[in-house]
């Protein structure tokens, strides 16, 4: 079987081997559900307040702050319609930047009378302070800005932003699934800075798909979305996916063991593929912002992303594309809009994404694939002109 070399990690990692080791008993033998009172189920319930130490330990969390969801999508509507759900309609705000699962629920809340407020971003993807204080100006009641964007990997300062929202009595979420394994994570001194919830995802950090958490201030009134049995302290019923679960717990453990180490070697292939990437006449986006050290998002002038990416992986890598193209979207990415880059460039958008799994002489081999590409696209849109 064909198997590019893997180079889109935002978008999902490869399962750890000891993290597969810690879930295959509970695919097989170790069946029980969690909320049957016999050995099987205790057994179950035991495993999943295990991973949920777990998961708290990584990010410097209580254990009884975790709330296990089936993603981040879940989580981050979770936090966004359950907090509403208990509040008078008010004020929304979140960045321009944040991903669908942030803007959409956003923007449906306005049918619920609540005024939907953007806050707008510069040029390198960094938030716009002054936007952001007219924002803050309106008291919204809510606000959700990313921790890591997932196209750029452009990092937001988002102590400083929830110190700056205190003044509005709301609460702050912030969505943290591309810096779970990439960045640190300490819960309590966001908390303490002024944010009330996170959201982490396990197979962005080398879990399994399927577990996510909403780490979340228990002074936070949410509604649940799903309504059951109680399962979650009640916010989130349904029959705990107790494998991914596992996983979930033994993956952030590592990460977080591993972080230093990895952040490293990632900076070090990343300033490698990037020199060539210029050298080749491409623009970086984002490229003088702090960013998590595993992404660089690029284009050439004149070359379509979606072409690009499935040439580069017929030439053997997997990358992923910026736009949103299709017969029914031919929309580049918002987040490249937002940052005023221009549409036909916007459209030629490649994201890179490094992983553990990667090393130097993968990134020379793209570079040379990159530069045949490139050489041949070029060489066709000069023939049709």
């Amino acid at each position: 079987m064909f198997q590019p070399i893997y180079f889109d990690h935002n978008a999902s990692t490869p399962l750890d081997p000891a993290v597969l080791t810690a879930m295959l008993p509970w695919l097989e033998s170790q069946f029980g559900n969690a909320s049957s009172r016999h050995e099987y189920g205790r057994a179950a319930r035991r495993a999943i307040d295990e991973a949920r130490q777990q998961v708290a330990a990584a990010v410097n969390a209580h254990p009884t702050e975790v709330i296990f969801t089936s993603g981040g999508s879940e989580a981050n509507n979770l936090f966004i319609k359950g907090a509403a759900a208990s509040l008078k309609p008010s004020s929304l705000l979140v960045s321009a930047i944040e991903h669908p699962c942030v803007l959409k629920p956003a923007a449906q809340l306005t049918r619920q009378g609540w005024q939907n407020q953007i806050v707008t971003v510069d040029s390198q993807g960094r938030l716009d302070f002054s936007s952001f204080n007219d924002g803050i100006a309106t008291k919204p009641k809510l606000v959700s800005v990313m921790l890591a964007n997932n196209e750029t990997g452009v990092i937001q300062d988002i102590p400083a932003l929830a110190s700056v929202a205190r003044a509005s009595g709301g609460w702050f979420h912030s969505d943290a699934v591309q810096a779970l394994g990439k960045l640190p994570i300490d819960f309590r001194a966001l908390n303490a800075a002024g944010v009330h919830a996170l959201t982490l995802s396990a197979h962005k950090a080398y879990g399994p798909k399927g577990a996510a958490a909403l780490v979340v201030d228990k002074r936070v009134e949410i509604q649940p979305q799903i309504a059951g049995g109680g399962h979650e302290r009640g916010l989130r019923s349904g029959t705990e996916n107790v494998a991914a679960i596992v996983g979930f717990g033994v993956a952030t453990e590592l990460a977080a063991s591993r972080l230093a180490q990895h952040r490293s070697s990632l900076e070090s292939m990343r300033e490698q593929l990037e020199s060539g990437i210029l050298a080749l006449g491409g623009q970086i986006f984002g490229r003088v912002a702090p960013r998590l050290a595993n992404t660089s998002y690029f284009a050439f002038s004149n070359i379509d992303g979606e072409t690009l990416v499935g040439k580069l992986d017929r030439a053997g890598f997997a990358v992923a594309s910026g736009a949103a193209c299709s017969s029914a979207n031919p929309e580049p990415s918002h987040v490249l809009r937002a940052m005023g880059i221009e549409p036909g460039l916007a459209r030629g958008a490649v994201r890179v994404s490094l992983g553990r799994g990667n090393h130097a002489a993968q990134i020379d081999e793209f570079i040379k694939a990159l530069r045949a590409t490139l050489n041949s696209l070029q060489g066709l849109t000069a023939l049709a002109a």
